[in-house]
């Protein structure tokens, strides 16, 4: 049976898509106000994570059925030490970004763009990659089962934790090992 999607690399026609689904991520946690997507390029919460999309270190991947419907997309971007990201570690790691429609999921969208991306960014030579979620977020499991741990720099009182993954051979089961 053909895969209901395939993965491929964003195009810079795919931006207002990264909006809308940077809104999306916002909009799972309940304890946020919805987002007006026409707003978002100027909110700065999220201006940081799209804005001059193109920049050195920019990566994204989206899901795409053959129709060219677009179900999610996963990117990652450095951030420096003056303006950093939410899931900030240092400033050659980047931080990840990633959400899926919400009809998409549970289809293994997110895990085809999880698993892609991060085999990505071990060829272009991260060691590590990061993102921010919130402690009581239900795909806090989801990160952790592709190696995702706490980094170590989140208060307790924080109501998220940024996370991180070291790639080294535990890696290995994705894309192999090479020390």
């Amino acid at each position: 049976m053909q895969p209901l999607y395939t993965v491929r690399l964003i195009e810079k026609s795919d931006l207002p898509f990264l909006w809308d689904m940077l809104c999306e991520a916002e909009n799972n946690n309940a304890k946020q106000e919805e987002h007006d997507n026409r707003k978002a390029p100027y909110m700065p919460l999220f201006r940081k994570y799209l804005e001059h999309w193109g920049r050195w270190g920019d990566t994204g991947i989206l899901a795409v059925t053959e129709r060219g419907h677009r179900l999610g997309a996963a990117w990652y971007r450095l951030f420096p030490p003056q303006e950093p990201g939410y899931g900030f570690v240092s400033p050659g790691v980047p931080e990840l970004s990633i959400t899926v429609r919400p009809e998409a999921r549970g289809l293994g969208v997110g895990s085809a763009l999880l698993q892609v991306l991060l085999g990505v960014a071990y060829e272009v030579g991260y060691k590590r990659i990061s993102l921010a979620i919130e402690r009581d977020s239900s795909a806090l499991k989801f990160y952790q089962r592709y190696g995702f741990h706490d980094a170590g720099i989140s208060q307790p009182t924080d109501t998220t934790v940024t996370l991180i993954h070291a790639f080294a051979c535990a890696y290995e089961k994705y894309v192999g090992c090479v020390v």
